[in-house]
Formats: structure tokens, C-alpha cells, sequence
């Protein structure tokens, strides 16, 4: 029997690398009681950071999902990576829970990927909590954070708990506890019991000025959500905190505001409130909106809509599928209906039936096989025996189809070859890294046909270090790899008409086809965009998809120098055949060799990849790091002040930043740290494409 769909919450914990999210993970998985001792991200001891790979690093590559109770709450949790190269993990979490926390370092702040994740979570719509972690450090700043939130984020912060004191014990005055704002209470927590006691205390006097600012604060910013109590507010009489809690709901579920508390997860301070605070702010799946998508395979387009209930037609998301050596496990998210062990369910995107095998709980990499043999929606749960699923899919009931709108995942910017060790190896090779690419979905792998190497792609050194780990240690295999080779992209300089002709003799007959395209420069969310300009008498409606696709697959690489076409709009002006054999393949060539005419060595234009970095340094070195970036083509953006330290804010070619993290260190006695995104695509220098040239 599931929970009821009320009491479940379904939320990830996100943040900037090295915030704290799985220490609170790991805190939240004990207060809970789901583990019966606190694991150490640096003794690689946590649930969630379960692969060696991430043992060892001490961080989180894959995001782990695992189910806990909370008082009358049932909570499936997803501790997501904070590192830009995982940041795929990220994206399918939040694309189906339906709330977050948003974790923040006391003494960094709000961080290059904090902004990511925000806008990640923007993107999807999910409201959320925050939770300034670490305020025993160091450098520690509350407030300061706290406006970070508001400026950088643009978001709406509404504090509902501060801390008593800030900084390491060493501090005049350490951070010891927080204060609850609803119920103006101060709250220790007790150390020896790894902070499962909890006193509550009256406000000490040289905090309780502070609280009363704060708490007005508060009580201001959710006055305005009802007018009732708007009108008392203004009137000066007291609200009540049940009356608080219910207005904090409403704006937390608007996403109007989102609660703020404080704490440090490592000494065990401020995590249960955080608890609280995901079953009363945060939303169940019956408060999301219902699921819409396509009703595939109709004549015209027609759009399905799923409420949340288990009334209605089965209906769920394939979000992430893990590799296993007993058959892939897809996690799913069931969003209405009833999924029942051994049912025949309807992939959207294939139109095929599968069969669900086997039903499973997960907790991180140990699965708990379902007593109850169907789960409900709002559920989140893992299913083996799907043969041809992958990650986006849609599963829903056969007699009611519907297609959810897939999960987008970045285009990778980075690759290299990777060559088995032996010749014996190369088809084993060629399964793993088949099976890799299912289950993660910004890696690629393809064979050039030019040079016969498999080069793999991926989104950063990192990430492609961590496949390469991963190939040796769970699939035995050795393999050598050379240097990183960025992922540039092609595009045009001007608009070009060209005509693309295939043609050959078979038997004494002339066989023709000719496809005319115009290409020009197109700024768009697409890659390219095709405009066919032709008409049902000038060509049958089967060849015209032909060309438009052939126009598509070449695009992939079709360029001067093999690289994919971006921003590019092109039109089909006219085609013509005489009598062919094989008028698909005859067209196909045509369409193909107008492409590659169109993208000529005078009106080519190579794109690089460009990042969006951050350099976080000691003031001593901001200098060295300012050279070091210029003698990398980097655009310096800005510079800031957090805590103690200066922030570097650039824009940089992808192709000057190999080896970067090593240099970074050497330059500043290893105190300074650096995270990078991909930005945008932007046009090579000229020796750089004359060198492709040769």
C-alpha cells in the first residue's frame, strides 16, 4: 500500500559543489531513522556517495534517490552532484520532483553552479526551501548570504530561522544554535547525541532585538499574501504562528518566496527543523500542476493532460537508468494511475509495448523489493525488464496514450579517443560504452569513419576521467585515451544558393536527381532549421521528408571540417529526378552534396566552445590569475568581493583550459578553487580554423 499521495514529498537537495549536501543527507537519513550511524564524506562512509568513484573523490557524481519517513511524512529524496561536468543529474532530478533544497555555504555564498541549479530549478518550476549550511566556519556570514540569495538569484528569501553566533568556536561569539522565527524559541542541539536532543530555550537577551527584526521581516513579507491578515499586520495586532506557517505554504507553493534557515549539518545543527520545514513548506505531488502532453500518434496534434490520482490512466517518466550487470534499472516517476509487477505498459516514443519485470524501492545503490506489487502515483521507483527505454521516455497505459515532454540534456563540449588496450577487447569496448551512453546522457560515444577511433564526448575532463575509471574498475577493461579534443561547431558567414546533384549511369539511362537549397545565418534556439518551400506537385510528400531528413543527418557533419552545423537556416527551394531505381538514396546524396556546397571554405565559420568561469582566489594571487587568464584568450567579466576572498567572474575558450585545475593550484599555493559551465558558442580565431585547414 502506498503512502497517501498527501503525506508524500518528493524533493532533491541541490547546490554549488561542496556546500554540504550529502553531509545533510546523511543527517536527514538519520534523524529519520533509514540508517542507524552518520556516514563521513571524507572516510567515504555516506549512503548516497556509494561508487568508489565518488568514495574516493569525496563528491557526488550520481544522484542517489532513497525513501525515509519524517513524522507522518513519506520523503523520496534525490542528493544530486554538485559539479558542473554531472550536471545532467541535476536536470533529470529536477525535471520530476516536486520540491528542493537549495544549499549554501555560510562562508561562500551564492556560487557559479548555486546560480545553475537555481535557474535549473526555475526551468522546471519547483519550488523550494533554503538552508545556509556551514555557519560554523570560518568567515561565516548569515546576512551577507542571505542578500546573495535576494541580488544574485533574484529570488525572494524569507527568513524563518537565524543563527546564535556565527563562526568557529574560536569566534567571540560562535554559532551554538539558531532561533525558530514562527515561534520565536531559541533551539540547542545537544553535541554527545549527535544533536538528536533538542532544548528549546527562551531568546537570550543579546539575540532577542536581532529575532524581533528578523521576525518583523518575516511577518511583512507574508502579510501580503492574504488580506485579512494584511489588515491586522497594518492594525499592529499579533499573528499567529499557525497563521504564519499557512501563508508560508501558500507562498512556498506559489514560489513567491522561499523560507530560509541555517544551520551546520556537520556538527549536527539545525537539520530536524529542516525536516519540518520539507513537510509543512514544501508540496505534496496532489499540489503540483497536472502532467500535459501529446496524445501520439493522432492525426493532428491533441494534448493529454494526467491529474495527479490514482484515478486516473497510468502514466509515468523515465528519468535515469543505472547500469547493472543482472539488466538496466529505470527510475521512474509515476504521475497518475497505478503501475502494477509483471503489467505490459506502452512506450510513447517507440509505440511498443514492455513488460515491467519487477517493481523496486531504491535506497542509493541497495534495492528493497516492493512488498505491495503496484505503486501509486506520486511515487518514485525503479523498474527492471524494460529492453529498449531510455532515459526521457515516457511509459503510460496502452488504452490512453500520452507523451510527456522529453528530459534536455546539454550538448557535450569536450573529447577525446579511447582505444582498447588489446584488439581482442574492441567489441566489449564498443557494448560498454553502448550501455554508458544509456544510462548517462550528455556522454557520446561514436566511431569516425575517417580514422576508424572511437572518440568519446562528454562535459568536461572530469566527467570523461570518471568513464574512463569506470571502464576499468566495473568492466575490467584497459584502455588507452590521447588528449581532450574540443567539440567546435560550423555555421556560415552569408546566405548561399547552391544545387546538389546525383547522378550515374545504369544501363545506358542517365539517372538524375537535383535538390536545390538557399542556407543562411539564423540565430535560434535550434540547431538548424528547415524551411521546405516546396509544393505537393513538385515532388511526392515521401521524397520531400527524405530530403528534409537527409538536410538534418548531414547537418550532424556535414561541415568542411566534419563538425555539426549550428545556426543555420535552410530553406528547399526545388528538386527534380528523372526515372530512378532508388529515388531515396538518390536523393539523399543530392541533399547532402548541396549541404556540404553551401559550407565552403569561404563562407565557413568555425564556432568554439566558450565557458563561463569562476576563480575563486586569495587577494595575493588575484593577479597571477588575471595574467594566467588573458594569455587564455579569456574575456575578464568582473571581479568581487566574497568574505575574504576575490571572485574572478570570465568567459574562456574551452580549448585553452586542458589541464587548468593543476595550474590553478600551483599558482596560488593550492588555495585557489575554480568551477566552469558552458556558455555559448563563439567564433574561432582565424589561426585556428587555418590550421584545421592545413
Amino acid at each position: 500500500m502506498s503512502a497517501p499521495l498527501e503525506t508524500i514529498r518528493n524533493i532533491g537537495i541541490i547546490a554549488h559543489i561542496d556546500a554540504g549536501k550529502t553531509t545533510t543527507t546523511e543527517r536527514i537519513l538519520y534523524y529519520a531513522g533509514a540508517s542507524h550511524r552518520m556516514g563521513s564524506v571524507d572516510d567515504g562512509t555516506t549512503i548516497t556517495d556509494f561508487d568508489p568513484e565518488e568514495q574516493e573523490r569525496g563528491i557526488t557524481i550520481y544522484s542517489a534517490a532513497i525513501t525515509c519517513r519524517w513524522k507522518e511524512w513519506q520523503v523520496n529524496l534525490i542528493d544530486t552532484p554538485g559539479h558542473v561536468d554531472f550536471t545532467a543529474e541535476v536536470e533529470r532530478s529536477l525535471r520530476v520532483l516536486d520540491g528542493g533544497i537549495v544549499i549554501f555555504s555560510a562562508r561562500e555564498g551564492v556560487e557559479a553552479q548555486s546560480e545553475t541549479v537555481w535557474r535549473q530549478a526555475n526551468k522546471y518550476a519547483v519550488p523550494r526551501i533554503c538552508f545556509i549550511n556551514k555557519m560554523d566556519r570560518i568567515g561565516a556570514h548569515f546576512e551577507r548570504t542571505f542578500n546573495q540569495i535576494r541580488d544574485r538569484l533574484l529570488a525572494n528569501p524569507v527568513a524563518i530561522a537565524i543563527p546564535m553566533g556565527q563562526g568557529p568556536s574560536s569566534d567571540p561569539d560562535p554559532f551554538h544554535g539558531v532561533i525558530d522565527l514562527i515561534e520565536m524559541k531559541g533551539l540547542l542541539f545537544d553535541a554527545e547525541s549527535q544533536g538528536s536532543k533538542i532544548e528549546t530555550i527562551e531568546i537570550p537577551e543579546e539575540y532577542r532585538s536581532l529575532a524581533e527584526d528578523w521576525r518583523g521581516r518575516l511577518i511583512e513579507q507574508v502579510a501580503v499574501l492574504d488580506d485579512a491578515v494584511l489588515t491586522r499586520y497594518l492594525e499592529e495586532q499579533p499573528i499567529e504562528p499557525q497563521e504564519i506557517r499557512r501563508l508560508l505554504r501558500q507562498g512556498t507553493l506559489q514560489r513567491v518566496l522561499q523560507p530560509v534557515m541555517c544551520g551546520s549539518s556537520l556538527n549536527f545543527i539545525g537539520v530536524q527543523p529542516l525536516l519540518d520545514a520539507v513537510g509543512a513548506f514544501l508540496p505534496s505531488p496532489a499540489e503540483r500542476p497536472a502532467v500535459s502532453g501529446l496524445r501520439p500518434g493522432a492525426k493532428k496534434e491533441t494534448t493529454e493532460v494526467r491529474k495527479p490520482s490514482i484515478k486516473e490512466p497510468f502514466c509515468g517518466l523515465i528519468f535515469k537508468i543505472q547500469a547493472d550487470p543482472h539488466g538496466d534499472l529505470c527510475f521512474v516517476r509515476v504521475y497518475s494511475g497505478v503501475l502494477k509487477s509483471r503489467a505490459r505498459v506502452l512506450n510513447a516514443r517507440l509505440g511498443k509495448k514492455e513488460i515491467v519485470n519487477q517493481l523496486w524501492h531504491i535506497q542509493a545503490d541497495r534495492r528493497e523489493k516492493l512488498e505491495a506489487e503496484s505503486v501509486e502515483a506520486g511515487d518514485i521507483v525503479g523498474i527492471a525488464g524494460l529492453k529498449d527505454s531510455v532515459t526521457g521516455d515516457t511509459l503510460c497505459d496502452g488504452a490512453n496514450p500520452i507523451a510527456l515532454e522529453s528530459i534536455v540534456f546539454p550538448e557535450p563540449v569536450i573529447s577525446m579517443a579511447v582505444e582498447p588496450d588489446s584488439s581482442s577487447d574492441r567489441r566489449k569496448v564498443a557494448e560498454t560504452l553502448q550501455l554508458l551512453s544509456r544510462q548517462d546522457p550528455t556522454f557520446r560515444a561514436v566511431v569516425n569513419e575517417e580514422t576508424g577511433q572511437t572518440i568519446i564526448s562528454g562535459m568536461g575532463e572530469l566527467h570523461l576521467e570518471v568513464i574512463r575509471h569506470r571502464m576499468e574498475r566495473d568492466f575490467k577493461l584497459k584502455v588507452r585515451v590521447h588528449k581532450p579534443r574540443v567539440s567546435y561547431r560550423e555555421t556560415i558567414r552569408s546566405a548561399i544558393r547552391v544545387t546538389g546533384e546525383f547522378s550515374r549511369q545504369l544501363g545506358g539511362v542517365a539517372q538524375l536527381a537535383r535538390v536545390e537549397l538557399e542556407l543562411e545565418p539564423f540565430q535560434g534556439s535550434e540547431a538548424v532549421v528547415i524551411v521546405n518551400r516546396l509544393g505537393p506537385n513538385d515532388l511526392p510528400a515521401a521524397f520531400q521528408e527524405v530530403i528534409e531528413q537527409a538536410i538534418r543527418d548531414g547537418a550532424q557533419g556535414a561541415g568542411l571540417l566534419g563538425y555539426p552545423l549550428i545556426q543555420v537556416r535552410v530553406t528547399i527551394r526545388g528538386a527534380s529526378m528523372s526515372d530512378l531505381e532508388h529515388p531515396e538514396v538518390a536523393f539523399q546524396a543530392a541533399s547532402l552534396n548541396a549541404v556540404q556546397q553551401g559550407v565552403n571554405e569561404q563562407n565557413l565559420v568555425l564556432l568554439e566552445p566558450i565557458m563561463k568561469l569562476e576563480v575563486v582566489t586569495p587577494e595575493e594571487f588575484v593577479g597571477n590569475v588575471h595574467s594566467d587568464l588573458m594569455s587564455r584568450r579569456a574575456t575578464i567579466c568582473g571581479t568581487e568581493q566574497r568574505g575574504d576572498l576575490q571572485v574572478i567572474l570570465a568567459e574562456v575558450p574551452l580549448a585553452s583550459m586542458f589541464g587548468y585545475s593543476t595550474h590553478v593550484r600551483s599558482m596560488s599555493q593550492g588555495r585557489a578553487s575554480y568551477s566552469m559551465e558552458p556558455l555559448k558558442y563563439s567564433e574561432a580565431p582565424p589561426e585556428v580554423l587555418r590550421e584545421m585547414l592545413g
